[in-house]
């Protein structure tokens, strides 16, 4: 499976950003996906995941509340709505497939190119 995020860009705090994340190259509804990001000088950090079904939700405690992913198998695409965000979200996002663990990097087999959010105060 191949993915590509896209939606990043500078946002002020308080403000919303909607990230996608499509697939090609496997049934995307046959995987688990994933948002992680990385902020310099730290390490890749789980964010929120949505099961293959699309029923289970896994969120980060620092983004609960402010951000929501969903997916749509149709568009084979999976999406990271961030509302309220705030500086320290401030990163290169991340979307990934796993068969296993959501909230594990190791776990995933499948990442696609970063996506720069860049969140002013």
């Amino acid at each position: 499976v191949q993915l590509q995020a896209s939606g990043g860009g500078l946002v002020q705090a308080g403000g919303s950003l909607r990230l996608s994340c499509t697939a090609s190259g496997r049934a995307s509804s046959t995987y688990n996906m994933g948002w992680f990001r990385q902020a310099p000088g730290k390490e890749r950090e789980f964010v929120a995941a949505i099961n293959w079904s699309g029923w289970i939700t896994n969120y980060a405690d620092a983004v609960k509340g402010r951000f929501t992913v969903s997916r749509d198998d149709a568009k084979s695409t999976a999406y990271l709505q961030m509302n309220s965000v705030k500086p320290e979200d401030t990163a290169v996002y991340y979307c990934g497939a796993t068969s296993a663990s959501v909230v594990n990097a190791k776990t995933y087999y499948a990442w696609g190119r970063g996506t720069q959010v860049t969140v002013s105060s």
